[in-house]
């Protein structure tokens, strides 16, 4: 059980694994969120464009940009 409220239906854009972690691209509807999360993280969920999986957002976690 996750306490996060915000999940959002998604759609995996693009996946960069680095040494240690992973850059994750995802559309949710119109927009782009980005997520930076383990490499080990990324493969054991074995993530793929086109994928469909959920944003999970947590306040906490949350960055705001004014462009």
């Amino acid at each position: 059980m996750l306490s996060a409220r915000n999940q959002l239906p998604a759609t995996v854009k693009s996946v960069k694994l680095g040494t240690v972690m992973a850059e994750v691209v995802v559309s949710v509807g119109d927009q782009e969120l980005v997520a930076i999360i383990t490499r080990g993280s990324a493969e054991q969920l074995d993530l793929k464009v086109g994928d469909s999986v959920k944003a999970i957002v947590k306040s906490t976690e949350l960055m705001i940009d004014k462009s």
